[in-house]
């Protein structure tokens, strides 16, 4: 039984837990005011609000989420709010519509929703607002009428009115201001009577389940580009079991919807250690569903890579970044998967766990042996990703080239760590993806800085070694020769951040 809140009422529901959630609102709670766009997580016409709560029980994380990618199991215990759930009695507008309306915001209106509810959820948001967070909280909108000026004029105007918002009790403070309803202040307290029976509920003996065997599919979920990128999965994680693994949601509920609502699926989203960030001695360690917004949030992370907030903003969206995996992105296998490119230069490990309990860890760039294909046994998943913490004085980039700079996957894309000691590289990794049928460390470019000097010569020599580590195909992101071309520019682009002395000239 999934149980959860949707806007202020409790539901109980015994639907199949990889069901769309945007199909779950629409087609048996008729609430009709999310639409169903793209149904691939790029248009943000289906975008709900997800709340949890936060640690202490006083107050409710709310984040923007794709209704059409989120499984209806990964909402359960929460608080779904759909515009219904927002809208005031009477058919007054709140703050957020008002500004919308006022700089014309919207045309045919069937974006609106959308843009409405992401601006809702950065409203109750604990950050302070600024004119950038507020635009950038509506990157997975997508309006095809208005251009985006007016949307901007909006967010703008939005900016001015939060500027009053108090840091503490802001909830009860914005139902005054008539952005959310007073419901909103009982929430908490009502999801913490919600956990309580559901704990109860579940610890109450239960018959032995009828479910029948089924074929399992990818581990978890990827973040990569948008969720329209990825083709085809993985081999299969556990696809003997009798339960298929489902973590975020933003690749299988593409592309296996229908096989998925067939069968009763393992939720890992929720599981207990899955999303987390922590330093265990000279390494970090990752939990295999955590999240890209919740790396963008950590802070031992962002101290550790200071450039990490530029980079994460060109993996997808806001609501997609807020429910892709970790191990989903890796176990996806694309080969231009964003995370799994950034995380094979940082010299990232994955730990493997099979069904019996015994694990193994392996090198990230060890898991992939061709397209699609994983040095994974069939009972085993991914869960945890680790990575030895830079130190100060270490160099790392991250670049990414795609048709459009945000929301789309990559043409290209590489990332490159190295360690500079007493003027020569000491050690160094560099990995790209675009380039080959897999997600490539390219070992041999990487042995070949060894000793050298950060100059026009070394980076020259570098990109003889990696012409020959590659091997593109022409497909709808570029010809083969463009490719090569494009990694030898943004190779040219990690030395010229390692070492602002060179000049573009002097490395052509």
């Amino acid at each position: 039984m999934i149980t959860f809140y949707l806007n202020d009422q409790p539901i109980h529901t015994a639907e199949p837990a990889a069901s769309a959630l945007l199909d779950f609102v629409r087609y048996h709670e008729h609430l009709m005011g999310t639409k169903i766009g793209c149904r691939e997580g790029d248009c943000g016409a289906c975008t709900v609000l997800v709340g949890e709560l936060a640690e202490g029980n006083q107050r409710i994380n709310y984040q923007s989420m794709t209704s059409c990618l989120t499984p209806l199991g990964n909402v359960h215990g929460k608080h779904v709010v759909t515009v219904e759930g927002i809208n005031r009695a009477g058919g007054q507008l709140t703050p957020v519509q008002q500004a919308i309306v006022d700089h014309h915001g919207a045309q045919c209106g069937f974006c609106t929703v959308g843009f409405v509810m992401s601006l809702t959820g950065h409203s109750l948001g604990e950050k302070p607002a600024t004119e950038t967070n507020t635009r950038a909280a509506i990157d997975g909108n997508i309006c095809r009428c208005t251009g985006y000026k007016s949307l901007e004029r909006a967010a703008a105007a939005l900016t001015a009115e939060l500027a009053e918002r108090p840091t503490t009790n802001s909830v009860k403070w914005l139902s005054e201001k008539q952005f959310v309803p007073a419901y909103f202040e009982e929430m908490p307290a009502r999801l913490a009577a919600l956990r309580v029976e559901t704990a109860a509920a579940e610890a109450a003996p239960t018959p032995p389940a009828n479910g029948h065997a089924a074929n399992g599919y990818a581990a978890s979920t990827s973040p990569n580009g948008h969720a329209q990128s990825q083709n085809g999965h993985a081999a299969s994680a556990f696809p003997h079991a009798t339960h298929p693994l489902l973590s975020g949601g933003t690749d299988l509920l593409v592309q296996r919807l229908d096989e998925l609502r067939q069968q009763p699926v393992r939720l890992l989203f929720d599981q207990s250690g899955r999303r987390s960030v922590r330093q265990h001695g000279g390494r970090v360690v990752l939990g295999a569903a955590t999240t890209a917004s919740q790396l963008l949030e950590s802070e031992l992370m962002c101290a550790l890579l200071p450039r990490l907030p530029d980079y994460l903003k060109l993996v997808s969206s806001t609501p997609i970044r807020n429910m892709g995996t970790m191990a989903g992105n890796f176990v996806n296998a694309s080969p231009i998967g964003d995370l799994t490119i950034l995380f094979l230069a940082l010299g990232a490990d994955v730990t493997l766990a099979a069904a019996g309990g015994v694990g193994r860890v392996l090198p990230l760039a060890e898991l992939y042996l061709g397209y699609k294909k994983l040095a994974k046994a069939a009972d085993e998943q991914v869960t945890e990703i680790s990575f030895p913490a830079p130190q100060a004085g270490d160099l790392f980039n991250f670049e990414k080239v795609s048709k459009r700079t945000h929301l789309d996957i990559a043409s290209v894309n590489t990332a490159a760590w190295l360690r500079f000691e007493n003027g020569v590289i000491t050690a160094a990794r560099v990995s790209a993806g675009g380039v080959g049928p897999v997600p490539l460390l390219l070992r041999r470019t990487g042995e070949y800085l060894l000793g050298r000097e950060l100059s026009a010569e070394t980076v020259a020599g570098a990109n003889e070694v990696m012409q020959t580590e590659m091997s593109p195909i022409g497909d709808v992101r570029g010809t083969a020769a463009y490719k090569r071309l494009l990694l030898r520019q943004l190779l040219f682009a990690h030395f010229l951040r390692f070492a602002p002395e060179l000049t573009l000239a002097e490395l052509l």
